[in-house]
């Protein structure tokens, strides 16, 4: 079974982490069986990141290679629909994983930026209304033209909602193709335990790949440590923020992007994680915090019900830092540790269901 993944981005040794969640998944594939090639549409060369293939469009475009299935994660116009367009008569089995952006309107399903962003100008949040609704006008009649040669994934029933709500589509229209499968924390993550030492360097960290993203709530995380200046807070992730917000002085931030190993340790030094949001369509970072066994506080809203209700070491609390009383539920959480770990973003829950979808669609 040959698999070519779709991607925007994709990890680069040494150079960026992004669109690990796709790579998690396209290492298990390769472990269990499939030959996985991996179109990264921002890479300039062809490269090779554990054991996987990666290439360009260029190189695409002089291959000759038959693909059993064709994956596309987080479409954009540019890259996936330009291509699908192009080249999908080629292709027998279609899968899509819907991952947020590309299904969302983000003045109605995301916080208001912050004004020092370039999403916060006017113009750009007027210019992004406006493309929302023509990205989604766009790959409605698409969707429903391949829905007979495709299958449609997404990473909670909480987004699945929104994509029908937003996209003004239904089962029927994708063929009754569609599937709910979360997103895996992969083996690093599974194979891990939360060490319970006492001497913690830290009381709270938080891991953000966005600090200027409002929804990850790093405000209230500042105000968090504002209202507890006793307590040692660490966070973690790029961005400007603090160039227009004042840095706590019991705050330490480091400003860049972990490797798991980096970021397990770190984890390791702090007494409990605090994963605010105001929106998400997952939290796939809140899931690899959790699931080490870790004392996680996280916010009160839909998604999040959904998402971390197997999790006991996870409390959740309204985003209103004045309704937030970090000393007793933390003191809450640590009386239940260790935890019993939840397994549901194991593989055999997650990874292993899109794999068995893959093997019906060439065994069909």
């Amino acid at each position: 079974m040959h698999l070519l993944i779709l991607t925007a981005f994709y990890p680069i040794p040494g150079i960026t982490h992004e669109r690990m969640f796709v790579h998690v998944r396209n290492r298990y594939y390769q472990e269990h069986g499939a030959k996985v090639t991996v179109l990264n549409f921002a890479a300039k060369d062809n490269y090779t990141i554990d054991n996987i293939n990666v290439i360009t469009l260029q190189e695409f475009e002089q291959r000759d290679i038959h693909y059993d299935i064709v994956i596309s994660h987080s479409a954009n116009v540019r890259n996936h629909y330009l291509f699908l367009k192009k080249y999908e008569k080629e292709f027998e089995n279609l899968v899509f994983f819907f991952h947020g952006h590309e299904a969302s309107i983000f003045a109605k399903d995301y916080p208001e930026p912050y004004k020092f962003t370039k999403d916060g100008k006017i113009i750009k949040r007027t210019c992004q209304l406006f493309y929302d609704h023509f990205k989604l006008n766009l790959w409605r009649p698409f969707y429903k033209k391949l829905a007979k040669k495709s299958q449609y994934v997404f990473v909670s029933d909480y987004f699945y909602k929104r994509v029908q709500k937003n996209m003004r589509i239904t089962p029927a229209d994708l063929s009754e193709h569609c599937h709910v499968i979360h997103n895996s924390i992969g083996s690093f993550f599974e194979n891990k335990d939360y060490e319970m030492k006492t001497d913690k360097k830290y009381d709270y960290i938080s891991i953000r790949s966005n600090l200027d993203a409002p929804k990850y709530g790093v405000d209230q995380y500042i105000e968090l440590a504002n209202k507890y200046p006793e307590k040692r807070f660490l966070l973690i992730g790029k961005g400007e923020i603090f160039d227009y917000f004042e840095k706590p002085q019991n705050m330490e931030w480091i400003n860049h992007t972990l490797s798991h190993e980096e970021m397990l340790g770190y984890l390791n030094n702090a007494r409990c994680g605090i994963m605010l949001t105001r929106s998400d369509t997952q939290g796939v970072m809140t899931c690899e915090m959790a699931s080490i066994g870790m004392p996680i506080v996280s916010s009160d809203i839909e998604v999040c019900h959904e998402i971390l209700s197997c999790f006991p070491n996870v409390a959740l609390v309204p985003n209103d830092v004045e309704k937030i009383e970090l000393n007793s539920i933390y003191e809450k959480l640590a009386m239940g540790l260790p935890y019993d770990k939840c397994k549901k973003y194991y593989a055999e829950g997650t990874i292993q269901k899109e794999m068995k979808l893959f093997q019906s669609l060439i065994t069909d």
